[in-house]
């Protein structure tokens, strides 16, 4: 596949066709990290950070009020004979 080299203003750009987007994954993709690799240019979808999202999740189930312990309290049998 051939895609033209365009100018734009004082650089150069792309369009990638819808095709080429969805089968490397970047289809929804708003942002893409870009890089030289051996004389290529390599697009690839950012890292997303590990947990993201969890806090707001998390806060989201404690308004729910859906955070209590499915377990319930319970400790080892022989902790009432310890002395703190």
């Amino acid at each position: 596949m051939h895609i033209a080299i365009r100018s734009i203003g004082n650089s150069k750009g792309v369009v990638l066709p819808k095709i080429l987007l969805a089968q490397a994954g970047l289809e929804d993709v708003a942002m893409a990290t870009v890089s030289i690799e051996e004389g290529a240019i390599v697009l690839r979808k950012p890292a997303t950070q590990t947990r993201a999202g969890w806090a707001n999740a998390a806060k989201a189930i404690a308004e729910a009020g859906d955070d209590a312990l499915r377990m319930g309290e319970f400790g080892n049998a022989a902790d009432a004979d310890l002395s703190w």
